[in-house]
């Protein structure tokens, strides 16, 4: 009995079993690689091997003319499939989506390896800074700025931060992309993420409770910037309410840029070092009780006023306050109180707890 040979479908099952791209196929938005094969003006021809001839047209070509321009008969190119099987019989290419989708893919694998990377800065806006990264168009937001290039303004200076920003075009910096959505197009890269795992082991170097030299590095209406004098790569930072035991409407009445100052750390997270002046200073507030008692009639120069009413500078580096209800409302007080002006006050209530004095105007 003659034995029966096996039909042409049934060795292409066993091929497919043995070996998966028996059949190569290909769907629309992979991205291939192949050869030039020929350019023209009208169209450019790739070899894809074994999924056979894919075409640029000329729509195309316009939209990657800087990249068709470097390109030569024979040399590798990668493209993206926008169609599979034309009128022609050729597989359609987009050689500009591909590009842009390759550059996606390797900010991915960039992100994934948490490394810093060097990026031009192109622009800015309010918001920030523009960069560029594998052609693609990155954010880098103001307050993912370092210390050392945050806009050290304050609050009656907001309109020079553009101009900070401006400053930085045409730099080098290096960030952390921290993220990376194609969907969106969002890139989002970080200059302070970057800074991090140096500032860290930096940090490794000192202790809270630490007696530290530096250098005023940049004033903010919310604090201090200070560069370590034993260490210039190392920034640390001074909260406003760290400067000393009196309420501080403006820093800058403390220090200038570059002043050479002495500070305390009295916190050390993640590379982030705070500092403090108010602790290497006497509390005055241990003292109150002696100075000042209710009734005591004393001068004190109004220094700022708040929703609640007014702070009043008084001797022995301490503060009171009055407040507005004793005026009617804040129109009405500041009718009558001046900033810088002197005049004179009734303490009313010590409060040394809460560290509080409280005053009221001698009419």
């Amino acid at each position: 009995m003659d034995k029966v040979k096996p039909s042409a479908n049934t060795l292409i099952g066993q091929f497919l079993k043995t070996d998966p791209n028996f059949l190569p196929t290909l769907k629309t938005g992979d991205l291939v690689e192949g050869k030039v094969m020929e350019k023209s003006s009208k169209m450019l021809t790739v070899d894809l091997g074994r999924f056979g001839t894919g075409a640029v047209y000329r729509g195309e070509l316009q939209n990657a003319k800087e990249i068709v321009k470097s390109l030569n008969v024979g040399e590798p190119v990668h493209a993206k499939v926008v169609n599979i099987d034309n009128e022609e019989g050729l597989i359609e290419l987009s050689l500009s989506q591909a590009d842009k989708q390759k550059a996606w893919t390797d900010v991915q694998e960039l992100m994934g390896k948490e490394e810093p990377i060097k990026v031009k800065i192109t622009g800015f806006n309010k918001g920030g800074l523009m960069a560029e990264l594998r052609g693609l168009g990155a954010f880098l937001p103001v307050s993912q700025l370092a210390n050392e290039h945050y806009p050290k303004v304050g609050a009656e200076e907001k309109g020079k931060i553009l101009e900070a920003l401006q400053a930085f075009v045409g730099q080098e910096f290096e960030v952390k992309i921290i993220d990376a959505n194609s969907r969106t197009n969002k890139l989002i890269v970080s200059e302070r993420a970057a800074q991090e795992l140096s500032a860290k082991e930096l940090a490794k170097n000192y202790s809270v409770g630490q007696d530290i030299e530096g250098v005023v590095s940049g004033v903010a209406d919310f604090g201090i910037f200070i560069r370590f004098t034993d260490n210039p790569a190392l920034e640390g930072f001074i909260h406003v309410s760290e400067i000393d035991h009196r309420v501080i409407d403006n820093p800058k009445e403390f220090v200038k840029i570059d002043e050479v100052i002495k500070a305390k750390i009295v916190d050390i997270k993640d590379g982030r070092i705070s500092l403090s002046l108010k602790v290497l200073k006497e509390d005055p507030w241990t003292k109150v009780e002696e100075l000042f008692k209710e009734s005591d009639a004393v001068k004190g120069t109004v220094y700022v006023f708040n929703p609640f009413g007014a702070v009043v500078n008084l001797e022995h580096g301490l503060q009171g306050q009055v407040h507005v209800t004793d005026f009617g409302g804040l129109p009405e007080m500041r009718k009558e109180l001046t900033i810088g002006q002197a005049y004179d006050f009734t303490v009313h209530e010590v409060k040394t707890q809460e560290k509080r004095i409280v005053l009221k105007l001698t009419r």
